[in-house]
Parts: structure tokens; sequence; C-alpha cells
């Protein structure tokens, strides 16, 4: 499903004509001379969107708002959210627009949205532009763990406004293009609920039905349904996060969506050395966003979701908390249990090994990569080799916590299953930095050549060594700065 011409018709407001108290319509700023850095063509052609026309003036245009189909009105979108644990009652799209939503190849509503496009009337002083470098980040980030299987916004195209941001110093400018499901928030429900608008809410959470959860519309209570949806879209989430070694960095609620998917990418990282109090946001002195408290940040936000769905769930609150709270309390046990299959399958261990043998197993190489403060992506694949008789390796990464290895191997690991989960590249802090740093200045090849290495992260390649290595030792700690 591909097109030679513009958009048009194809591009379609369903949002903001369901909910227009919670959209204001808004226009990008006009950038003078947009140029193409970055475009993703295989998403493109998902979209139905035809490479050649993105590739244009008039498609560079339309991938920074100042071409807009006839009959499209881009909008800000309206959301509240608790920031490092502290209620702001009024965010909203401060340097964003949602353009509208295209139905992809597969028929599924796919939004089409701006980062980086100016002020609206949600900036709070700001000056709603973006730079080359944070664009980037989101675009490379976003698309590995695409490529990685983990639920994720998409980047489609990053432009260069050839306007400087100021910043600590002056930045060159750029218009993020991504897409996701939704960009439905915790934090909008939040919002809605502030409105004192019940039916409002209730529109809200159908249209969250609709789009993401429709087998909630056939529950007793479908709102109770739709949170214990999400419930289970963000364990399963937050689980794969935690097995690839993400750091999200700043999981506010407005930053946790009802599909489930990774959005906004700020001060996001990859672990190093395995530690569960990596944090790499410069703002976040206290660790509440630290690579182990992920999971129950996870909670501490859908805790959040419940108390604004209350009026929907029941018309006596005290039953409608009751009921929420129940369904809240099995959040650590849906996350355990995502989070064991998926290190059931980075160990190898089918089904043939008891359960009690998989979690005392499981037990002792988490303490092996705490006690050793090993490199985690590394740790994993050497596993994986282990499990082909190669031990050695992971042996010199653990030095003396090596005494359940030859257990573990005596259960017959599955080395194909551990090569399948276990990545060899992922984006390497250090790899990412000076990616860049040459894009900023220019250069956009070691970003080309990075973004062709993570698009098969589970492929051993010959020359491409680099790419797996850690950070080189004695370096300063890799910190990530609020805008990035």
């Amino acid at each position: 499903m591909s097109t030679t011409a513009p958009p048009g018709n194809r591009l379609h407001g369903r949002f903001a004509s369901e909910l227009p108290e919670l959209a204001v319509p808004w226009a990008a700023v006009e950038v003078a001379a947009p140029q193409l850095l970055v475009l993703n063509e295989g998403l493109a052609a998902e979209l139905g969107l035809d490479p050649d026309y993105l590739r244009s003036p008039q498609g560079v245009r339309f991938l920074v708002g100042n071409e807009v189909p006839e009959g499209t009105t881009p909008v800000a979108q309206a959301y509240s959210g608790h920031q490092f644990g502290q209620h702001v009652p009024r965010l909203g799209d401060g340097r964003a627009l949602l353009l509208g939503e295209l139905l992809d190849a597969g028929g599924r509503p796919r939004d089409l949205h701006l980062k980086g496009s100016g002020p609206t009337p949600f900036s709070r002083g700001g000056d709603g532009l973006a730079a080359v470098g944070p664009m980037l980040r989101e675009y490379v980030i976003s698309e590995a763990l695409h490529a990685l299987g983990v639920p994720t916004t998409r980047s489609l195209a990053v432009v260069a406004t050839g306007r400087a941001v100021r910043r600590e110093t002056p930045l060159p400018g750029a218009v993020l293009a991504r897409v996701a499901s939704s960009h439905l928030r915790v934090g909008t429900f939040q919002y809605a609920r502030s409105t004192g608008d019940t039916e409002v809410l209730r529109r809200l959470a159908d249209h969250a039905v609709a789009r993401h959860h429709p087998l909630a519309a056939g529950a007793e209570n479908r709102y109770l349904a739709l949170f214990e949806a999400v419930l289970s879209a963000q364990a399963s989430l937050v689980a794969q996060w935690m097995l690839v070694g993400f750091v999200h960095g700043v999981m506010n609620t407005d930053n946790t969506t009802i599909s489930g998917e990774t959005i906004d990418y700020g001060p996001c990282a990859f672990l190093d050395a395995f530690d569960p109090a990596t944090v790499f946001s410069s703002i976040d002195v206290q660790g509440r966003y630290a690579y182990g408290n992920q999971p129950v940040i996870a909670q501490w936000n859908l805790a959040r979701f419940g108390e604004a769905l209350i009026p929907l769930v029941h018309d006596d609150p005290e039953q409608a908390v009751a009921l929420l709270t129940d369904a809240l309390n099995g959040f650590p046990a849906q996350y355990s249990a995502a989070w064991t299959a998926g290190m059931r399958r980075k160990l190898g261990l089918g089904e043939h090994v008891d359960d009690d043998v998989a979690t005392s197993v499981i037990g002792q190489v988490t303490s092996a990569l705490v006690d050793g403060h090993v490199d985690h992506t590394a740790f994993f694949r050497r596993l994986t080799a282990a499990a082909r008789g190669d031990d050695g390796p992971v042996r010199a990464l653990l030095g003396d916590s090596t005494d359940w290895v030859e257990r573990w191997q005596a259960l017959e690991p599955a080395a194909d299953v551990m090569a399948g989960v276990n990545p060899v590249y992922i984006p390497r802090n250090h790899l990412v930095e000076e990616a860049l740093d040459a894009a900023t200045a220019g250069d956009l090849g070691p970003f080309t050549a990075l973004l062709d290495v993570l698009a098969q992260p589970y492929t051993e390649r010959p020359g491409l060594e680099r790419y797996e290595e850690a950070a080189p030792a004695g370096g300063a700690p890799f910190i990530t700065y609020c805008g990035t």
C-alpha cells in the first residue's frame, strides 16, 4: 500500500473530532529552509507514504508541519501528569503537534506527530523547539528498541530547520516526525478527570477501549477491564525494558502510555555495568527512576490511572477504589511472570526445566550480575556462547562468581533460543554520543552506520566488533541531561 502523492484525505483527525476538549487546533512554526536529515523508508512504506514524496521539497515541508493537507487541522494535545512525583495539572504538547491519524498497511490507526514544531498554548514560556542531537537520539533509540522487539513509538524522519535553538549554547534546530499507536497517556486521563466533566472522561475511556483494548468493550465493567488491560500492557513493557537493560529515565505519568508503548526518549540509556541503582538523568538526584525502580514506578503510575477512572468504574467511589486496588495489587505478579518468562528465554531454560530449578538459577545469575558489576549485554551474549560449550569468555567476565555455570549447563540450555533474545548490539551510550556529536557538527556518517548495525541486533557480523564493546574503562560516568 503506497502512494505517489501527498497523504491527502488519508490523514484524519479522529482524536480531535471525538475529544475536542483535549485538543487545541494549532499550527507549526514556519521553517524557512528545512533539510531532511534521515528518513525511515521502511516505516513510510508501512504507513502507505511514498518516500520519494517525503524527500521532495513539498514532502519535507509536510514533515515539519508546514505543508498540511487540505481539511487537516494539527492539534496540541492536553494532558497533565506527575513529574518526579509532583502533580502538574496542565502540561500538554508544549513543543509538539498531532498532525492526525493514518491507517497503516494492516488497517491499524497510527498517529503522525511532530516534536520540536514550535510553541503552543501548553509551552509554559518555552520556545517549543528542539535540537538536532536530541531528535536524532529519539530516532536511534526508538528504532533500536523496535528492532529488539520492544513496543515503542517509531521515528519517521528528522528534519533540520536551519534555525539555532538556544540552550546552554546555541544548537542546530530540528523537528522529529514520529509515529505511535496513539499518544494517549495516563496524564491524558488525569487531565480529563481534573475537568470535572465525567462525560469527557467517559468519551476518552471509550476512545481508548476502541483504539487499544477492544476486548474490554465486552466486559461486565468495561472501564475496570480497560484498567486491567493497561496494567497488563505496562507490566509486559517494563519487563521487556528490564530484560534488555533499558533505562527510560523519566517515567512520569505523562510518559506512561495507554497502548503499552515506550514514549518520550529524554534522558534514556542502556546499562553498561549491571547495577539496579543506575541513573543516567542529571536531574534524577534521588534515583526515583533508577533501573531497578522501574517496575515499582510503573505500578505507582498505574495507581494514578486508577484514580482518574474512579467515577467510571462504580457509582460508589469506595466500591470503585476497592475494585481498582484489587486489580492494581495484581501488577507485581503480572510483571514477575513476564520478567521470569523472559529470563527463562535469556537463559535457554525450556519447559523441561522445573519452575523451582529455573527460579534458583535465575536468582544465582542475578546475584552474579550484581556482585560482578559486569556488562549486562556482554554477559548474556557470552552466556549464549557458553550454551554451545564455550564458557571461557563468560567465566572471564564473572571472575569468582561462576560456581553456578556448570549446574546451568547441565540443564541443557537452548542456545538458539538464547541467541534470539540476547542482543549482540545495543545503542551503547558512548557510541550514541559519538554519533550525535558528529551529526550535530554536520557529519551523519557515524549515525547512519550505527542505525544500520542496530537494525539487526541479534545477528553477529564480522567487522562490527567495536559496536559490541563496552565504554572504555576509566571514563566519567555517563550522564544525560533534561532536553536530550
